[in-house]
């Protein structure tokens, strides 16, 4: 039976927030609006957060490689069918009435981009804390650079159209919904009502509780709009917006300290002494953030231009590194950050093969597993196998060393997918010259290598052999595919392979710098070399 009305789909990204992920996925699917489809966005949790969403036949689940929040909501957006969209936190949950209620505004202004609304604020074990809701009924785009008056993204429902315009920000780690919101309200009517939404749930580990990070990045979102400002008004609504930052921001590190100073003398032990000093160092760094600020404001309003670069000429030649967290001997973490939120290097090696999809089709053979044949080549797969070195893999259709696989027959397959495994094996340049031979004509191989990296700490240790360059694969492919389309490409910098070496894992990066690309600095090598057709 179809539901009446227009189709609302609701949005929840998930990043091992299994433990709350119930809550949220029954608010949306107890709507009083019948006509909703609620998809959830996998962001490469490690949690229970499958496990959960198979429980219901009616949601759809997305999984990604985790990219961040903000990738995550432009995931489900691309995902979703329906006239209009609720971008729902997995901790968060919407009122029965939520969808209702918004849409009833959006249908009598049908000019307005969103609606927002009211909500209320809980502990992180639900116990109400307090209500959110501001009255604010024009100038929204005024108000918004005074503050974000919304302060809860679940609380509005966006027209689909508004959407493909002003996608999520992927650089912005938090306040991404604020600087969405002011892109909107710059250009089109918004509308806000004192009407409850849905419930937001606060604690310190979540990223709001950053606040170092939340202060300095609502400054950025908010000097982002200095560009667009139309009038003295307009500007004098940023500045106000950037002092009530700061002040807000010093407020609660001031009232933190003091919980923790209070802790202190009622409960006196170890962890009082490490929550004080933690929010001491917090209220010092964020306070001299602002104080430099300011600093820098007065600097350039009362020094000479012209004494500006011998100002700098003296503070670069006395400027000394700062090694802070990274002045140590020992990694975060010896499993290259499968335990931070995923490798740096499956980053670029998931970018490769999810550039060059269309290649992973037909008969596709994979060395190890076959989880990205899956991933990247989905229905365009018609026979997939599996190489392994040895029988202990059940999943295996071929065992043996890639280098000496005489067993596996010639002119076989479309494409082979070969990541990450060339440095395990001794005889490399017979293992590429295998590849050809098992290759159909004008079929694919798809080839990822190392090139700055730890070495396993774990199975591979004792057979971790080899590193490589783009010059080094650039000939040993010209040797192995001779006459072969060849297209090679390094990946990294200075800064991604510091932080892979360390252990780091990538939502710890921007992708900003995640993408800057220096060929000095190989951190993988990424290859596709296609065996000529005749």
């Amino acid at each position: 039976m179809q539901k009446k009305g227009p189709l609302v789909s609701v949005i929840i990204p998930c990043f091992n927030q299994g433990e709350y992920l119930l809550d949220s996925i029954l608010s949306a699917r107890g709507q009083t609006w019948e006509n909703v489809e609620v998809i959830v966005v996998d962001d490469g949790s490690t949690d229970n957060t499958h496990e959960i969403c198979v429980l219901f036949n009616e949601i759809i689940y997305v999984h990604q490689y985790n990219q961040g929040l903000s990738s995550a909501r432009n995931k489900g957006f691309q995902e979703s069918k329906g006239d209009f969209l609720v971008f729902l936190d997995a901790d968060d949950w919407l009122f029965p009435d939520a969808i209702s209620i918004n849409l009833t505004y959006l249908q009598e202004n049908p000019k307005a981009a969103f609606v927002s609304g009211a909500h209320d604020r809980v502990d992180r074990n639900g116990n109400w804390l307090l209500t959110i809701s501001d009255a604010v009924e024009t100038d929204h785009y005024l108000n918004l650079l005074r503050g974000n008056y919304i302060h809860m993204h679940a609380t509005i429902l966006f027209r689909r159209w508004a959407l493909p315009l002003y996608p999520y920000d992927v650089d912005l780690l938090v306040c991404e919904d604020y600087d969405l919101c002011l892109r909107i309200a710059r250009n089109y009517d918004v509308i806000h009502h004192s009407k409850k939404i849905a419930v937001y749930r606060t604690y310190d580990s979540s990223m709001s509780g950053n606040i170092p990070l939340m202060h300095k990045t609502i400054g950025q979102v908010l000097r982002n709009q200095l560009k667009f400002l139309r009038n003295q008004e307009e500007h004098n609504a940023l500045q106000t917006g950037i002092r009530e930052t700061q002040k807000r921001y010093i407020i609660q590190l001031t009232s933190r300290l003091m919980e923790s100073r209070k802790s202190f003398y009622t409960n006196f032990s170890k962890t009082s002494i490490q929550l004080l000093f933690k929010n001491f160092t917090l209220f010092i760094s964020t306070a001299f953030s602002v104080m430099l600020y300011h600093v820098k404001r007065l600097v350039k309003k009362y020094t000479p231009e012209a004494f500006f670069p011998y100002l700098y000429k003296i503070s670069a030649s006395r400027k000394v590194v700062n090694m802070g967290s990274l002045n140590r001997v020992q990694p975060f973490s010896t499993v290259f950050g499968y335990d931070r939120g995923g490798p740096i290097d499956r980053y670029y090696i998931e970018s490769f093969l999810k550039k060059n999809a269309t290649l992973i089709s037909g008969h596709v053979l994979e060395v190890g597993d076959n989880i990205y044949t899956i991933k990247f080549g989905g229905e365009s797969v018609i026979k997939s196998d599996i190489l392994h070195v040895d029988d202990t893999n059940t999943g295996a259709t071929y065992t043996g060393d890639l280098s000496n696989a005489p067993h596996i027959p010639s002119d076989l397959f479309d494409c082979i997918i070969l990541t990450q495994t060339l440095h395990l094996i001794y005889d490399f340049k017979g293992a590429l010259e295998t590849c050809f031979r098992i290759l159909k004509p004008g079929g694919a191989l798809l080839l990822t290598v190392p090139g700055i990296s730890q070495i396993d700490y774990g199975e591979w240790e004792d057979t971790w052999l080899w590193s490589f360059t783009k010059g080094a694969i650039k000939r040993l492919l010209n040797e192995s595919f001779p006459l072969a389309q060849l297209e090679i490409e390094t990946h990294g910098n200075v800064l991604t392979s510091a932080a892979f070496l360390f252990g780091m894992g990538v939502p710890e990066i921007s992708y900003e710098h995640l993408n800057f690309n220096d060929p000095h600095y190989q951190l993988i090598i990424t290859a596709k070399a296609f065996k000529p057709k005749s």
